[in-house]
């Protein structure tokens, strides 16, 4: 498949932000779809705000509950959430689901109605996008997609936070995807939509993002004035890109596939040859756990230029943000702050 410009940057005017920490209240963030361009603004704003001044957030959940369900191993998603959720003074449970998936024991919907009436959000790392917006069609309290095979939000939100911070206008910043069009690549790929930034990914043919994502960011394009690009030819994503990001070859629940993937992916390992074709102040980005000598080099890894545990710390603070906005702990922390001004 040739490289083919899917959609092309309108004027700057599109991207505008508004800050409105009462849009999110009570929803769920299930996809990145599910979220208006002002809103992610929203969060990346407020992730901002939470970053530099933790203290003043340390209340704003006192009294909430969360509850986590993992059915995939972690390490950023579930210590991000809990450490964040108690930064905010709220309080966290962790249920272990690697050994049955939710539902297998009992109804999603029973176990939603359960949840609503102890907890009041609810966290998810599962296989199946079905079990998150299971949860959601059941549950009336916030569901927040902490992975799942179809996306990744809370990741993609980070990094380009992670981009924000260093580049200061995402409208302006190429970044490049190379390698599976897996969940992380489709999160990005909304994301970069959304703030009207541009995105090119390339994955080898057969692998690239779901046709109904890439037409769901199209949409958002429309609208924001992004570039979206999809190609086969690494070597052409990269060139005079501004990031270049990639991600493990085989995913959790893939493993009988690694053998053939490791042949397919193979001409896709970002290294220093791939790194080159980049900007000069270009920056490796990777979401984490990475399989050195695979996707990505020791040399690209732990080059000065990586930013890959910037992302890894920024999960905190979106997630915190993203925590404040559907509980309204935001609104109140700053109502409360209007009142006594």
């Amino acid at each position: 498949m040739s490289t083919s410009t899917l959609a092309r940057r309108a004027p700057a005017a599109h991207a505008v932000i508004n800050w409105d920490i009462k849009a999110l209240e009570n929803r769920d963030l299930l996809s990145i779809a599910d979220l208006e361009p002002s809103e992610v603004g929203t969060i990346l704003e407020l992730a901002s705000l939470v970053k530099a001044r933790p203290a003043d957030f340390r209340t704003a959940l006192s009294g909430k509950q969360m509850a986590l369900f993992f059915e995939k191993p972690s390490l950023r998603t579930r210590l991000t959430f809990e450490a964040g959720m108690a930064g905010l003074g709220g309080t966290s449970i962790f249920v272990d689901q690697t050994a049955a998936p939710l539902g297998a024991r009992e109804s999603l919907s029973d176990i939603a109605h359960n949840l609503e009436r102890w907890v009041d959000v609810v966290v998810l790392r599962t296989f199946a996008h079905a079990t998150v917006t299971g949860m959601a069609e059941h549950a009336i309290i916030p569901v927040i997609n902490g992975l799942s095979d179809v996306e990744h939000p809370c990741q993609a939100l980070a990094d380009l936070f992670t981009l924000k911070e260093r580049f200061e206008d995402l409208r302006a910043v190429r970044l490049a995807y190379v390698g599976d069009g897996n969940n992380v690549a489709h999160s990005l790929l909304l994301t970069a939509a959304c703030l009207g930034g541009r995105i090119t990914i390339a994955s080898p043919p057969g692998y690239e993002p779901k046709p109904e994502t890439v037409g769901r960011a199209l949409v958002l394009a429309s609208r924001t004035g992004a570039a979206i690009e999809i190609t086969n030819d690494p070597a052409a994503a990269v060139a005079g890109a501004d990031a270049v990001y990639t991600d493990v070859w085989t995913s959790m629940g893939q493993e009988k596939e690694s053998a053939e993937r490791r042949v397919i992916f193979a001409p896709y390992q970002v290294n220093q040859s791939l790194m080159a074709l980049a900007a000069p102040h270009a920056v490796f980005m990777h979401c984490l756990p990475a399989h050195r000598g695979e996707e990505v080099t020791a040399e690209v890894m732990d080059s000065p230029q990586s930013v890959v545990f910037d992302q890894s710390e920024n999960r905190l603070h979106v997630q915190k943000a993203v925590l404040l906005l559907l509980l309204g702990g935001a609104y109140r922390r700053f109502a409360a702050r209007s009142a006594h001004a």
